[in-house]
């Protein structure tokens, strides 16, 4: 997997891999549109949500990824918890959440996505968001670019650059008065939410500038949004404002900031 560290487009399959999340986006749109789903929801031992189709995605996605790559291990949500001392060794790996956004989805609101993200010693150089209800696929190589996939037509995304007149974007679910601490720092001319991942994509093309996150998330909920936004030019730190890494021993994030432009990092550090 060596040659992996620096991968193409054309390594990666990545005409396929679009391919594979949409597959696992119609799984999940099949339960989606069902009349009730009382009968596909139960609960993990945290209390968050489980649907049928995160288990669906799951599938989809696992078979999928282990046909195209067979030597790449993967990390899922809904995978088997897998053991630090065997993935510490994993200089390559999948990392998915095969729906992330479970109550926007229970919700019906459609701001739900497939979430895949490709981490090579332990940064995320690919990453792709799917959004079912739309179709629409967002996703990056690491000096490859940022694209959007919207009825067939691609085009490229590019961050903003300005650093007043700012627009902050956070999460339906998980309001924070740490959050509007952040924000006070900055010059916010609008505020506005939306739900899972799609506050990366908002970032990566230009809809808004900044996302703060007090904690927690997974790895996988970060993961494939990190590595859109930073090939759209802007980054993700850490709440000490360290650059974001990934596989750590404990998978759960804490908080961080997500920014369009690099210069909006030292108000945070300040």
């Amino acid at each position: 997997m060596k040659h992996f560290l620096n991968p193409s487009p054309e390594e990666l399959k990545l005409p396929a891999l679009l391919a594979l999340v949409e597959k696992a986006g119609a799984c999940i749109m099949e339960v989606y549109n069902r009349p009730d789903f009382s009968s596909t929801i139960e609960f993990k031992k945290d209390e968050s949500p489980l649907t049928l189709a995160d288990r669906e995605s799951h599938r989809c996605m696992a078979d999928g990824l282990s046909q195209l790559f067979p030597a790449i291990p993967l990390m899922s949500e809904e995978g088997a918890e897998i053991p630090f001392s065997e993935r510490s060794h994993w200089p390559v790996y999948w990392c998915l959440d095969p729906l992330d956004g479970t109550k926007e989805f229970i919700n019906r609101n459609g701001e739900f996505t497939v979430n895949l993200a490709l981490i090579v010693a332990d940064e995320p150089v690919l990453g792709i968001i799917y959004v079912p209800v739309t179709g629409v696929n967002y996703f990056a190589l690491k000096g490859h670019g940022c694209w959007k996939m919207e009825n067939g037509e691609k085009s490229p995304l590019k961050a903003n650059t300005h650093i007043v007149q700012l627009t902050a974007v956070g999460s339906k679910s998980h309001a924070s008065p740490e959050e509007e601490q952040v924000l006070k720092k900055y010059s916010i001319a609008e505020k506005t939410s939306i739900g899972s991942s799609l506050k990366f994509c908002l970032l990566a093309e230009g809809k808004a500038d900044l996302y703060y996150r007090h904690g927690p998330t997974m790895e996988w909920d970060t993961a494939a949004g990190q590595a859109i936004v930073a090939e759209a030019g802007g980054c993700m730190v850490d709440n000490m404002g360290k650059p974001f890494r990934y596989n750590k021993e404990v998978l759960r994030n804490g908080s961080f900031l997500c920014v369009a432009n690099k210069e909006l990092l030292e108000m945070y550090k300040n």
